[in-house]
């Protein structure tokens, strides 16, 4: 069958591998490398998670939230509201989802920075972790996303309608919330296969263009359904063995061709969380490349956007089945275009979030833009897809003259990654519209000695109202 549910399950245990390595995992095992990686995903993190916290949405949950004040020590960003983990993660995990410039880890198609280390930050506070805790607890939930991601097969889960932030972030932070709280390996597998009731999350938000606040909690439901799973694993309340590779686990429900030995770690292999890709535009991953490409062939957006004819992209066939709506009327489904992220882009700066504001929606800079875009499938681009988020831009001015660009890695990638410096000026620009928050050299010293004693209290405190 398509969905492999009458497949025998593998041999070997690929999910009991995976806890047994989850499980030996600890900050004396993490090289220097792995921490100093870790602590650029944590800065990240909390740059866009502070500023996606005054988005209306997540201004709406922290109202709901605030009848929880009180049930527990974790933090609410940008509040001077305590609650249980669950609910501080879910609250905190849809503010970082909630930008489009939260991280990515391409082969999975999935966004775990905003699901796993808003559940680390948020029991690791519940529990009084130490800093060294709380980033093993990080290391081990995007190892669980991201091979968790490969093994199921993340182009055929979004073929067939899942969004893989939301399948599979519930198990990296079960995996997360699993380490904080002191599970053994079996105990981290009972909590993935509690998580596997709750395993779910439709693409329709991308067939809707004013029902798409719901991708945002996609990184929030993870974060809360994953630290109920390990909460209740640890009451004794036994989840099934096998929840990714069993007869009815995560690979035969939701893959098509399931490719179980991703579970495990090669000798020398990197961790999952330098396969991580950070996002300088605020618009879908998928786009990167293009914006990149159109950079060059406009030299750096110095070309008058009045004097361009047409923009032809070539990428991977999600590019053209999924993202080529012309007129959003929602934030979310303009960030979700490929036309109008464009058009944005050439107008108002590929960098800018507030391009991509309700007010922008009747731009007729923008629109006209929109009507001049096409999308064509790249078989080249599709084969390295999602390893590679590549495209190719050939653009046509009004006078006639044709420009192309391809593009395989945009900057951000691991094979361009962000400095510590970039991610700085990044997270400065998403703060400077706030009235209160704290300088970027405030937050990065904080980030830079989160191992010490205190580190978790000094980080947080700088996102915690008084």
């Amino acid at each position: 069958m398509t969905n492999g549910v009458t497949n025998t399950p593998p041999e070997r245990d690929f999910t009991a591998v995976l806890g047994e390595h989850l499980a030996a995992l600890s900050f004396d095992t993490l090289s220097e490398a792995d921490r100093a990686q870790i602590k650029r995903l944590i800065l990240d993190h909390v740059g866009v998670c502070l500023r996606g916290a005054e988005l209306p949405w997540s201004v709406s949950l922290r109202e709901w939230a605030a009848s929880f004040s009180g049930s527990g020590e974790s933090v609410l960003f940008g509040t001077a509201l305590r609650t249980a983990p669950n609910v501080a993660a879910l609250v905190n995990a849809t503010a970082a989802h909630g930008m489009e410039l939260d991280d990515t880890h391409d082969s999975s198609v999935s966004h775990p920075g905003a699901v796993v280390i808003a559940t680390a930050l948020a029991v690791g506070t519940a529990r009084g972790s130490s800093g060294a805790e709380i980033m093993a607890a990080i290391a081990a939930g995007y190892e669980t996303m991201g091979r968790t991601g490969r093994a199921v097969g993340a182009s055929e889960v979004i073929e067939f309608g899942y969004h893989p932030t939301a399948l599979f972030g519930g198990f990296g932070a079960a995996a997360a919330a699993a380490k904080l709280i002191g599970l053994d390996a079996r105990g981290m597998a009972s909590a993935w296969g509690l998580m596997l009731s709750m395993a779910g999350g439709s693409m329709q938000f991308s067939e809707d263009p004013l029902g798409t606040t719901v991708k945002r909690l996609h990184g929030g439901y993870g974060a809360h359904n994953g630290i109920l799973a390990a909460e209740f694993a640890a009451l004794g309340i036994a989840g099934p063995s096998r929840a990714f590779d069993g007869r009815y686990g995560l690979g035969n429900l939701f893959g098509q061709k399931p490719d179980f030995g991703q579970l495990a770690r090669g000798e020398g292999d990197q961790l999952e969380i330098h396969r991580i890709s950070m996002k300088p535009y605020p618009c879908c991953r998928l786009f990167h490349s293009t914006i990149d490409a159109l950079r060059e062939v406009t030299a750096d957006f110095s070309l008058e956007p009045s004097e361009i004819a047409n923009i032809k992209v070539g990428g991977p066939a999600i590019m053209v089945t999924q993202h080529m709506l012309r007129r959003p009327v929602s934030v979310m489904a303009a960030q979700y275009s490929l036309p109008f992220s464009l058009g944005a882009s050439l107008v108002h700066g590929p960098s800018e979030y507030e391009a991509f504001g309700e007010d922008k929606f009747e731009d007729a800079a923008i629109l006209r833009l929109c009507d001049v875009v096409e999308a064509v499938e790249d078989s080249g681009m599709e084969a390295a897809f999602p390893e590679h988020f590549g495209s190719w831009v050939e653009l046509r001015t009004e006078a006639g003259e044709t420009r192309r660009s391809d593009v395989l890695d945009s900057i951000g990638t691991p094979a361009r990654p962000m400095d510590m410096t970039a991610i700085e000026d990044k997270i400065a620009g998403l703060l400077a519209p706030l009235d209160t928050a704290p300088g970027i050299r405030e937050i990065s010293h904080a980030v830079d000695t989160f191992d010490q004693d205190g580190g978790p209290t000094r980080l947080l405190a700088l996102f915690a109202a008084k």
